[in-house]
């Protein structure tokens, strides 16, 4: 029963980033990796959410499986952002390829930090 609720959420959160990232890229229609990075940043807020509801009791088992392992695994992409930050240090755009990586570590633990705050202040 565990393995369809990954499942279930991995075929939400999939899409979901196919689709974030298109609409995201389309939108501002620059070479940096918006997509990617906006998918990364809502997806660790989430992620803190739920980690901080399963810390207080708030959320069962499953959908800490859904939302955490399916959902989230899925939408959240660590191969995609390592390889469009490779891809712009290759092609000369160096600064964007730093602040790519420094941006995207950075805003994935300040919105994974917020989502457990958030958390807190609605659980604790």
């Amino acid at each position: 029963m565990n393995w369809l609720c990954v499942v279930a959420g991995a075929m939400i959160g999939a899409p979901l980033r196919h689709l974030t990232d298109r609409a995201v890229q389309a939108r501002l229609g620059t070479l940096f990796p918006w997509g990617t990075f906006t998918v990364n940043v809502v997806g660790s807020l989430v992620l803190g959410v739920l980690a901080g509801a399963v810390t207080a009791g708030a959320a069962p088992e499953h959908l800490e499986l859904f939302l955490g392992t399916g959902l989230c695994g899925a939408l959240t992409t660590y191969s995609t952002f390592s390889y469009e930050t490779l891809r712009l240090a290759e092609s000369g755009a160096r600064f964007s390829a730093v602040a790519n990586a420094l941006g995207s570590v950075a805003a994935g633990l300040g919105a994974a930090f917020v989502g457990v705050a958030v958390a807190e202040a609605l659980w604790a």
